[in-house]
């Protein structure tokens, strides 16, 4: 977007200046490849990101109630110290890089996150080399149909 200022100048505001990396930390070169996308982005339009790992709740109360009450909160500490590592391991600026964990359903917390924190641009790694295999059924799916913004699905 172009916008000529007072003075006769054109200024160019970034198009992506938000960008959310979902990472699944057990799928590391997949994770990889995403980083490297959403850096080159972030390089040319001078966005910040940020990297979200979603790990699963127990659901139904029922099965909560067999773990002791702050393992949900333990199992958010190790992930996100883990997701730490994995920033510093592989962003070329890893102080930049906002990091977060969440617990509960990976596509509708994505979702969430990106229209509270008003993202511009979600990088999502594929999970698969055929891409119609991703779409059906999974969770790039509900992100893609849900998204308040674009979504750029990073195939391996």
């Amino acid at each position: 977007i172009q916008t000529r200022t007072a003075t006769g100048l054109i200024w160019r505001q970034p198009m992506y200046k938000k960008i959310l990396v979902p990472l699944d930390l057990q799928e590391t070169a997949l994770s990889v490849r995403a980083t490297k996308v959403a850096q080159d982005i972030a390089n040319c339009y001078q966005s910040r990101i940020s990297v979200l790992t979603v790990i699963p709740d127990f659901g139904m109360p029922l099965v909560a109630n067999y773990f002791p009450k702050d393992a949900m909160k333990q199992a958010e500490n190790e992930v996100h110290a883990e997701l730490k590592r994995f920033i510093a391991a592989h962003f070329k600026h890893p102080e930049k890089i906002r990091a977060e964990v969440d617990g509960g359903s990976p596509h509708k917390l994505i979702v969430k996150h990106a229209q509270k924190e008003k993202v511009d641009l979600i990088i999502l790694p594929a999970t698969g080399k055929d891409v119609s295999k991703v779409f059906l059924g999974s969770s790039s799916t509900h992100v893609v149909e849900r998204s308040p913004c674009s979504v750029l699905v990073v195939r391996p």
